[in-house]
């Protein structure tokens, strides 16, 4: 009988590539995917992993493996998923994936209630980008995702993945209250063509908007700083090294040294999406939280 712990390992050496990063990303040593992989291999009989150079490959066997045993874990999930749905069942493990303003923001103020109401519910979060998740979600190393999406900046979403709205969020300039412009009623990306940013790094969703936000400016944002996390954007700009384009998800407090002026033309909107694999749709355990979430989303 194949053991489905060794197939699951087997899967995530074949999407990460080497043992390391399969064990890193499943939380396992390297010693024991390895033997799970072995385990594998003498209860198929056939070799699956071969080394090439320094580092490992599917053979023949192991692709097979892989491409048949994800349907098969898939079809595993869906019946267990199914009898917590018979039993209203909420308990066991959730890997939870989302991006850190939903971390401050919405998971932090909601887990507690939903903990409390069902003891046996264990979560584990991990923050990670939006395009990130996705993967995770999608390999299934998570089990429930948060993702942003600004905007037109669209995400790629597999069909095995189904998507629930949780909220819409919106962004605003962060400035000095000193700033010339910091009385506006609102501003437009042609009054902040001269202005430094603080911006997140690129390659970042966040960054991409702020790059599509000047389109029709015939500019590019001038970058004075550039910083992953929303509060360092904040303490930057409190030192007069640039404004900030921050959500309100998330947003620490702002001191009266700070104001928060409206963008218009665009508006920086991003929408706030759930995401889970269509496989544990019946869960009762992934419609509590998924409601619990939306609930507070609502709230945005």
């Amino acid at each position: 009988m194949i053991d489905l712990d060794a197939l699951v390992s087997l899967r995530a050496v074949a999407t990460h590539g080497s043992v390391v990063a399969a064990a890193e990303a499943l939380g396992y040593t390297p010693s024991a995917v390895s033997q799970q992989v072995k385990r594998l291999e003498r209860s198929a009989g056939v070799p699956v992993l071969e080394r090439v150079g320094r580092g490992v490959m599917l053979t023949r066997h192991g692709r097979h493996l892989v491409e048949h045993g994800t349907r098969l874990l898939a079809d595993l999930e869906e019946l267990e998923a199914g009898l917590h749905q018979q039993a209203e069942t909420v308990a066991g493990d959730v890997r939870l994936a989302v991006f850190s303003t939903a971390t401050r923001g919405l998971v932090a103020p909601t887990l507690p209630t939903i903990l409390a109401q069902h003891p046996a519910l264990r979560v584990a979060l991990v923050e990670s980008e939006p395009w990130d998740t996705i993967d995770l979600i999608a390999r299934g190393e998570a089990d429930l995702g948060l993702v942003h999406s600004w905007g037109d900046v669209a995400l790629q979403i597999p069909d095995h993945l189904a998507a629930t709205r949780v909220g819409l969020d919106l962004a605003e300039v962060i400035m000095p209250r000193t700033h010339r412009l910091a009385d506006r009623a609102a501003l437009t990306p042609k009054d902040l063509v001269e202005e430094g940013w603080i911006a997140t790094p690129e390659g970042t969703i966040c960054r991409q908007w702020l790059n599509r936000m000047y389109v029709g400016t015939g500019r590019l944002p001038r970058l004075a700083h550039v910083a992953m996390e929303f509060d360092s954007h904040l303490a930057l700009v409190r030192a007069g090294l640039g404004v900030a384009l921050i959500p309100r998800l998330g947003r620490a407090p702002l001191a009266d040294d700070l104001v928060a002026v409206p963008m218009t033309d665009p508006v920086p909107t991003r929408a706030v999406v759930a995401l889970h694999r269509r496989s544990m749709a019946d869960s009762p355990t992934i419609a509590a939280l998924l409601g619990a979430l939306c609930e507070a989303g609502a709230r945005l």
